[in-house]
């Protein structure tokens, strides 16, 4: 399962139904999708956000531990956006490898 929508992304999706695009509003829907009962029975791995992986539910359970007892393999989503390519006007390049151990010691 991927569920590593940048905060833009999610935001722009929540914009369009009328959801205020906030961070608590972030955390419910993913609270929503990772707390479904028996979801460690249809999902095995999932792909995760920074903000993701730092998140909670409202009692504080962290949802990596939400995730572990339920047998689903945490991942960190490695792509970091896009930006220009130097010296080759139009090319892009992926960002995300620079700073990824930091990133993943966090």
């Amino acid at each position: 399962m991927a569920i590593d929508e940048s905060q833009n992304t999610c935001n722009k999706r929540f914009e369009k139904l009328g959801i205020a695009p906030t961070e608590e509003n972030r955390r419910a829907y993913r609270k929503l999708l990772l707390t479904t009962p028996g979801l460690g029975n249809y999902i095995n791995g999932a792909i995760l956000y920074d903000e993701t992986i730092c998140q909670t539910t409202k009692d504080g359970t962290p949802f990596v531990k939400v995730m572990n007892d339920a047998g689903i393999i945490i991942g960190i989503k490695v792509d970091a956006g896009v930006k220009d390519l130097a010296n080759h006007p139009g090319e892009k390049i992926t960002q995300g490898l620079d700073g990824l151990s930091k990133r993943i010691a966090e």
